[in-house]
């Protein structure tokens, strides 16, 4: 491959731009990669131009892409329902497309990635007949990206990007050939089915079957590169930090919890759950402040403990006893939010957007938050029943570690425990999507509530009411959190959703945030440094390895 893209390089220095760039289209249909490569070599030369080198490569790989998709479903498809034995197959080729039209479009986007996968994959989508719109729209952008990626490392890296990439498809077929075995081992090894260590190893491979699952490096790769293209777009990667102009890092990282909590207690006291600071610290001090609050009382038990600088729910904590309170202090002396709890029971979370020039902000997305419960038979153990759990079992681990000693606990036939009190979905909480909840009562309360921040866009507010009727009214609603530029529109994680319709989301709301936060900067807003925004990344993690683990 190396001397082939050299040849390559070297025929096309001694063409004219235009013959390069022809000469370039048509090799992208023998072998792209090479093509691109070459183009990524005459660029870091200094011969061929960023337009010359991208559009060829970029049209002539989606457009390969497209002729494979055209003939398997023009050509193969049709020539297969001719035959005299398709009726023996039709059934079987219904239940494929049926199972390519839920995962065939993640495929497509893991196929770009994957060393021989491309070819397969795109005949399949056009054998079983994937709409033409989401291949084309899927293909273009994964083309786009790929094109721009492999351009910009030869240009800068020029040789060793060759080495690089052999040593990454390396590693790609590797991933692929152990996913196989795994796969191949699983059902070679049914013989153990119904011993505990059979049923985790079947709980840990079917997870990775529900894209809701997945851990955060598998599943945000396109997003990322989706965010990437924004910033090129809107020529600044850190356009996020001046979306909220009023949040430290516009709420991508490092901000302050109390600090939001208290804007909203001052503009909007009726709807924000109380909520007071205990300042870093040690046991003692922190533990006379807190008693403080309790004999005052401005909380009871049960109340929230939540670290001030916190993502992702860790270290959120319903407090229903003193032993528990002082547990939590002992365990660090990160600032902490104290917090009266807000009984609900229904819990949802409300993603806002707001353009600066405009009068009025609208809601993007609505999740309903269910919380997990197991219910006891007399008989089994807490642990059982959660590894028995159709959904639990996929994140058993995450439930059983936090209810410690009360894992091996035999519930009275007919009760519940509920799993998980934190609303989030890292920590094991059921998001669905809650569109259907929202109505004009509703959006109007956001958006009143909103105008009144100074220096608040875009974001997702958290807050709990006592009925699912109460919140279309948008009345009896208390907020107990609100999260600036990087929080997400956490519906996509509904499991109804396609991973299709998830990216598809996240890249709609990642739009808006890069969007908000270039009309800001044309007000006049500074985007947040990069080095400053890698620094209160480092702080969080170094904080976040002493909070305890969430309810």
């Amino acid at each position: 491959m190396t001397d082939a893209i050299g040849a390559l390089s070297a025929w096309l220095a001694t063409l004219p731009p235009a013959a390069q760039a022809g000469a370039l289209f048509l090799t992208t249909f023998v072998l792209e990669d090479v093509a691109t490569l070459g183009a990524g070599v005459l660029l870091a030369a200094g011969t061929l131009s960023w337009p010359a080198a991208f559009w060829p490569c970029f049209v002539g790989v989606w457009l390969g892409d497209a002729g494979l998709y055209a003939v398997a479903r023009f050509g193969g498809r049709r020539w297969l329902e001719r035959t005299r034995w398709y009726g023996r197959v039709r059934d079987r080729v219904a239940r494929s497309e049926r199972w390519f039209a839920e995962r065939g479009s993640s495929a497509l986007w893991l196929s770009r990635l994957v060393p021989g996968a491309r070819l397969p994959t795109y005949l399949a989508s056009g054998f079983l007949r994937m709409p033409a719109g989401r291949f084309l729209a899927i293909t273009g952008a994964a083309s786009l990206l790929w094109t721009v990626a492999v351009l910009r490392l030869t240009e800068v890296l020029g040789g060793e990007t060759l080495a690089w990439l052999g040593t990454a498809r390396s590693a790609a077929a590797l991933v692929v050939t152990v996913a196989l075995a795994l796969v191949l081992g699983a059902r070679g090894g049914a013989w153990l089915a119904g011993t505990p260590l059979a049923r985790r190893a079947a709980a840990w491979l079917a997870r990775w079957r529900h894209w809701e699952f997945w851990p955060g490096w598998a599943f945000y790769p396109p997003v990322v590169l989706y965010c990437l293209w924004l910033a090129i777009r809107h020529r600044g990667l850190g356009l996020p930090t001046a979306a909220n102009p009023g949040m430290v890092t516009g709420g991508v990282v490092g901000e302050s919890k109390i600090a939001t909590l208290r804007d909203l207690a001052r503009t909007s006291p009726d709807l924000t759950a109380p909520a007071e600071l205990l300042p870093a610290g040690g046991f003692a001090e922190r533990w006379r402040a807190l008693e403080g609050l309790l004999r005052r009382g401005f909380v009871g038990y049960p109340f929230v403990l939540k670290p001030d600088v916190g993502q992702r729910g860790a270290g959120v904590k319903v407090i229903r006893r003193e032993a528990d309170a002082r547990a939590y202090l002992r365990r660090t002396a990160a600032p902490l939010v104290v917090q009266r709890y807000a009984p609900g029971p229904v819990e949802v979370g409300v993603f806002y957007y707001r353009f600066p020039d405009e009068a009025h902000g609208r809601v993007l997305a609505v999740t309903e938050k269910v919380f997990p419960a197991v219910t006891g038979d007399g008989t089994a153990s807490v642990e059982e029943l959660v590894r028995r759990d159709p959904r639990a079992r996929y994140l058993a681990e995450t439930y059983l570690g936090r209810l410690g000693a009360r894992r091996a606990e035999v519930l009275p036939a007919g009760r519940s425990l509920t799993l998980v009190e934190a609303g989030n979905h890292a920590q094991g909480c059921i998001f669905r999507d809650g569109m259907h909840l929202l109505t004009p009562q509703l959006e109007r309360r956001i958006d009143e509530m909103s105008r009144k921040l100074a220096g608040f866009f875009i974001g997702r507010y958290d807050l709990r009411c006592p009925s699912l009727d109460d919140l279309r009214a948008g009345r009896g609603l208390q907020v107990v959190e609100l999260n600036g530029a990087a929080s997400e529109a956490t519906s996509v994680y509904d499991a109804r959703n396609s991973l299709w319709t998830a990216y598809r989301t996240l890249c709609r709301q990642w739009g808006l945030v890069f969007a908000v936060g270039a009309a800001n900067r044309a007000r006049g807003v500074a985007p947040t440094p990069l080095a400053e925004v890698w620094r209160a990344w480092r702080d969080y993690r170094r904080l976040a390895a002493t909070y305890p683990a969430a309810d």
